[in-house]
């Protein structure tokens, strides 16, 4: 079958998503093989593990309803209005645009809402593919917006598969012991390639339609195979998700919504295996091309790590949980708490200044796509994968103990015990006893509970470790130009320094 025929048919069998309602429909009867907690899931959909994470993605179509100055960009594909996580973006103004988006679904989800890495990838793609045809007469640019205008008419979540399971560290992609910790091309055939392999930490892969499956690191000729970006539908033959757990998640199953902490909304990560996994040519945009696997890399972390402005709108739903139970305790203008209110708010706009200064100082990309400043993009992530333990820590300091002792709603309920806990673990009088405990049980979430993946755990790793940025930041840093000013200004001549 030829390669456009079976890409035609792929994309016959995709449906068309107008609201979050069309969303959640899409997910279901997919035929998927998902395996949770040691066992098969017959429909994810309805799993109630699954549920929160399928509402916060959910919630960037919703917003398109509610906000659609944020959610909603102008397309130059279609011609028409398209969810700004499938734009590419295109001047400075594109990139605040899609920040304050992505700052605003964090305060009205609390959690990851898991597109990010699919609207990063497209975003490097529409460059790299551009540089790719420039320097080898290929035509994978005009491939790539041929996939991306179908993907905006039918308004579909992408997802973004960077992270392989990487094996042992000391070795290259080609010199594992089991090569399918980094996926790989394993054959061609029918005006296609085959892929093998398996991709980490995923995040939103199963609530996703599509996965662009991308390099996680530079490459060398030996690994000429692993240098492969392909689109694959989330239902293709040979994919097998295996969901991960998170902390406390198993309150999901259990009744009533208060232990939760935040019972609507949760983040998803899960880790996939591609059997040979066949792709038409239609949607390969990468293939072999080693030396562009580092540009692939780089720009795609230099948008991601600024994407991580929507820790700031996990921040904010913080502070105010912080500031919540303060008053609920009754000391809401206590000095010692107004000023550590005051550092959370510094350390969390730190976080935004960096990363809204990095879109305002664009570049524009032969391609046309504008590009985050790399240097503020990586102090941006820098400044995520730490101020959000501060601000855990003091979000914690301000709960107090009751957070991680208080008996369960179970307890809360139950027709003995209940009314004297009603009493014992009251505040303020005003304050009914269980709107103090939901508060606290937010705060829980947040900071050690399900949701500590994407506001703690996720800022320390995701897009790269903080040695990752600290290593950008050093290569960007340009001491040579800045001993020079030193020099200037002291009246030193010449650099006689060892080094230069």
């Amino acid at each position: 079958m030829p390669a456009d025929t079976h890409a035609d048919d792929l994309w016959a069998a995709m449906p068309t998503v107008r609201d979050g309602g069309d969303y959640v429909q899409s997910l279901r009867d997919r035929g998927t093989r998902l395996f949770l907690m040691g066992e098969q899931v017959k429909e994810p959909a309805d799993h109630p593990m699954i549920a929160g994470s399928i509402n916060a993605m959910r919630a960037t179509y919703d917003l398109a309803e509610t906000h659609p100055e944020l959610a909603l960009a102008d397309s130059p594909l279609t011609g028409g209005k398209v969810n700004r996580f499938l734009h590419v973006t295109t001047s400075p103004a594109d990139l605040v645009a899609k920040h304050r988006m992505q700052r605003t679904l964090g305060q009205q989800t609390g959690t990851c809402f898991q597109r990010c890495v699919g609207q990063d990838a497209v975003n490097s793609l529409h460059s790299v593919t551009f540089d790719i045809d420039a320097a080898h007469d290929t035509d994978y640019h005009q491939r790539f917006l041929t996939f991306l205008t179908r993907l905006q008419e039918r308004n579909l979540v992408l997802a973004g598969g960077m992270t392989d399971p990487k094996g042992d560290r000391s070795k290259r992609p080609h010199e594992q012991a089991d090569p399918e910790v980094f996926l790989k091309v394993v054959g061609r055939r029918d005006g296609g390639v085959v892929v093998r392999g398996a991709k980490a930490h995923m995040t939103g892969g199963w609530n996703s339609h599509w996965i662009m499956l991308l390099p996680t690191m530079h490459l060398t000729d030996a690994d000429r195979d692993h240098a492969i970006v392909v689109a694959v539908p989330v239902d293709a033959e040979g994919i097998t998700f295996v969901y991960g757990r998170q902390a406390s998640d198993g309150r999901s199953l259990e009744p009533g919504t208060m232990d939760q902490g935040n019972a609507r909304f949760g983040g998803q990560e899960v880790l996939v295996h591609f059997d040979d996994v066949f792709i038409p040519d239609a949607h390969v945009f990468m293939d072999g091309e080693v030396e562009f696997a580092r540009t692939l890399v780089q720009r795609f972390t230099t948008y991601h790590r600024s994407s991580y402005m929507c820790k700031t709108g996990l921040g904010d739903v913080l502070i105010g949980a912080a500031a919540e139970v303060a008053d609920m305790n009754g000391v809401p203008n206590a000095s010692h708490i107004v000023d550590k209110l005051v550092e959370m708010t510094h350390l969390n706009e730190t976080i935004w200044s960096s990363g809204i200064a990095g879109a305002n100082e664009a570049e524009i990309l032969p391609s046309g796509a504008a590009i985050n400043d790399a240097m503020l993009s990586n102090v941006a992530k820098h400044n995520v994968t730490r101020f959000p333990y501060e601000i855990a820590r003091l979000a914690q300091d301000l709960a107090g103990g009751l957070m991680v002792t208080m008996p369960s709603e179970a307890d809360l309920r139950h027709e003995e015990i209940g009314p004297l806990l009603e009493r014992l673990l009251a505040g303020r009088a005003d304050v009914p006893t269980e709107d103090r405990l939901r508060v606290m049980r937010l705060i829980e979430n947040l900071t050690i509970g399900r949701n500590a993946v994407g506001y703690l755990t996720e800022s320390l790793h995701g897009a790269g470790s903080p040695q990752a940025q600290r290593i950008e930041i050093g290569r960007a840093m340009d001491a040579p130009s800045k001993r020079a000013m030193a020099r200037r200004l002291a009246g030193v001549a010449d650099d006689t320094s060892p080094g230069g």
